[in-house]
């Protein structure tokens, strides 16, 4: 036996394990760890049968081996590769239908989970480990979150001081006007006072000056005389 029908038997060997592992889990209770350990193993197992396929065909593909076969040999091969990679789909949606029921198991009453792009094609251990980093990712967004808030109420408290700065200003420069105003008001007073004795000064002036003038002419009139 040449080593490709030796790796072909191995592949061939995978493909039993698998089939026999989807039997006994089909025969498991739905809630069954041991069930979900079959499935998870038999992925693991699929994984590597899929593996090997693609080596084997590879080599029919290698000129070394390809050369070495005769033309009814290669045919057979191919159909042989050909009948064990129909059954790996076969198994891959058996075990994605059993993975899927396991995954709806977890879930209080048997709820269906919703699959993402970022869940497809993870086992068990692959979904709680991505749990873990999404609740990491989530806990990140929360300090994220927290410290923007921190500085938005920094930015807040620092505003609120500005602010009762300007109103203090403001009532200062409103007691300032106020006093301003008293003073131009006290002046003005002031001011009319000073206007009104005035008047009376200058009238008081203008009496003497007409007395002395009216005396002087009266004695310049009686020279005359």
């Amino acid at each position: 036996m040449d080593s490709w029908l030796k790796e072909f038997q191995e592949a061939l060997q995978l493909a039993d394990d698998i089939e026999a592992g989807v039997e006994e889990r089909n025969k498991l209770p739905a809630h069954s760890s041991e069930g979900t350990r079959i499935v998870s193993a038999s992925r693991r197992k699929l994984t590597r049968l899929n593996t090997k396929l693609d080596r084997l065909d590879s080599l029919l593909q290698n000129p070394p081996l390809r050369t070495s076969l005769n033309e009814k040999e290669l045919y057979r091969r191919q159909d042989m590769l050909l009948s064990i990679r129909l059954k790996s789909k076969q198994m891959s949606v058996s075990l994605s239908s059993l993975q899927t029921a396991n995954r709806a198991n977890l879930l209080e009453g048997g709820i269906t989970p919703v699959e993402t792009n970022r869940t497809q094609g993870l086992e068990n251990s692959g979904l709680i480990s991505l749990q873990r980093q999404i609740m990491r990712e989530q806990d990140e967004d929360l300090e994220s979150l927290e410290s923007t808030v921190l500085s938005t109420k920094h930015i807040a408290l620092a505003v609120n001081e500005e602010l009762d700065l300007h109103t203090r200003l403001l009532d200062d420069m409103d007691k300032d006007a106020d006093v301003t105003n008293n003073r131009l008001k006290a002046a003005q007073k002031k001011l009319g006072f000073l206007n009104k004795n005035a008047g009376q000064g200058w009238s008081l002036v203008t009496m003497c000056i007409l007395m002395v003038v009216i005396v002087v002419l009266v004695l310049i009139l009686f020279k005359l005389l």
